[in-house]
């Protein structure tokens, strides 16, 4: 019983990342520094860093779709691999999303009381960029919460190994 709900859960996050892979792509292939200035004047440095931040979560995004479609497409479905696979997921893309590593967006915690989006610039940021992000948030929010499990419970099969 176990087996089918790790794959089940594997199978939605393929279909997450996916989802999000082609978002991402397709305002990567559309956007350049002059673009973004254009739509709203700012920071070209600051610009240069949320285009960086975006092609992060890209490769992580991808490297996780591609660790699902494998695991997924083996014979033997391999529930520890799976467990592994949505653990690196959640620490990978997911917190890359709410906290990238290079610190030009961060999530504002109080978000959940106001019903508004989560994400936050430090500066103003060109509209695609923010309804690029606005729109990714939701299902980033119901993996995060879908994939916390894991999170925990990966890091406690590990200790008990030890």
């Amino acid at each position: 019983m176990g087996n089918l709900i790790v794959k089940s859960q594997l199978e939605d996050v393929r279909s997450f990342l996916a989802n999000t892979v082609d978002k991402l792509e397709q305002f990567l292939n559309e956007a350049t520094i002059s673009k973004l200035q254009q739509e709203k004047s700012g920071d070209e440095q600051y610009y240069k860093g949320l285009l960086s931040s975006i092609r992060r979560l890209l490769v992580y995004c991808e490297e996780g779709l591609e660790a699902c479609q494998i695991v997924l497409k083996n014979e033997a479905f391999n529930k520890a691999a799976a467990e592994k696979t949505l653990y690196r997921i959640y620490h990978q893309c997911i917190e890359e999303y709410f906290a990238p590593k290079s610190d030009r967006w961060y999530e504002d915690s109080r978000s959940a009381y106001t019903g508004k989006n989560s994400i936050k610039f430090h500066f103003e940021v060109p509209q695609s960029i923010s309804a690029l992000l606005k729109d990714l948030e939701a299902g980033f929010q119901a993996m995060r919460e879908d994939l916390a499990f894991y999170e925990t419970d990966y890091r406690t099969k590990m200790m008990q190994s030890k």
